[in-house]
């Protein structure tokens, strides 16, 4: 009787010790995602001048401008963690383009307020990809203790479902951390007026005394 006993008491603290731990997982990646929003919120607040400065250079490319735009406004709607993922790596992959395109317009890529935006946007990328493998990390240690017998029982139980790791393409994400102040500055509007002037005054025939 006395063993049943201690049998029963060490299934019970067995089962609140895995029941906590569950909890704190949960909480963990609770907290994980939330820090990986600040930086994605900070990387949504730059899109809507970066995509401005760019129409001003590639008017034409108002189907890319457009789509990163809309996966941006997604993002920030979406309700669930699955959806945010989705259309965040939607956002990845328009800012990748963007910065393609910047190689095919070297007015756009020499611009000033392009070259600033994307050092804080390369900046942001690197601290969201910080926050997304500690996110995925303790993703992946909850997805184990819920496989894995006997704490299966207890998620199966309290109804702990599987969570979906935040995997980004690296490719797009590397496109994005391109750092462009290597670029020669566009010169000032002024400037250009100057040197406009100064050619047509050197064209000029010289006149006769």
């Amino acid at each position: 009787m006395k063993i049943l006993l201690v049998i029963i008491i060490l299934l019970v603290v067995w089962a609140i010790s895995s029941y906590n731990g569950f909890v704190r997982l949960d909480n963990s990646i609770e907290e994980a995602f939330a820090t990986m929003d600040v930086y994605l919120k900070k990387r949504a607040d730059l899109i809507p001048n970066l995509v401005e400065i760019v129409k001003g250079y590639a008017k034409y490319e108002s189907g890319t401008l457009d789509a990163v735009i809309q996966a941006r406004n997604a993002a920030q709607n979406a309700t669930s963690t699955n959806d945010k993922i989705n259309y965040e790596n939607q956002v990845t992959s328009g800012l990748a383009k963007i910065v393609a395109l910047a190689e095919a317009y070297p007015d756009l890529k020499a611009n000033t307020n392009f070259q600033e935006l994307m050092k804080q946007l390369s900046s942001i990328e690197n601290d969201v990809a910080n926050a997304r493998k500690y996110y995925n990390a303790v993703v992946k240690n909850y997805n184990v203790k819920l496989q894995s017998f006997p704490s299966s029982v207890i998620g199966s139980i309290f109804h702990y479902s599987k969570k979906a790791m935040f995997e980004a393409d690296d490719t797009d994400r590397a496109s994005v951390m391109v750092d462009f102040s290597d670029v020669a500055p566009a010169p000032a509007a002024a400037q250009v007026a100057a040197e406009v002037a100064a050619e047509a005054v050197q064209s000029e025939p010289p006149t006769e005394g």
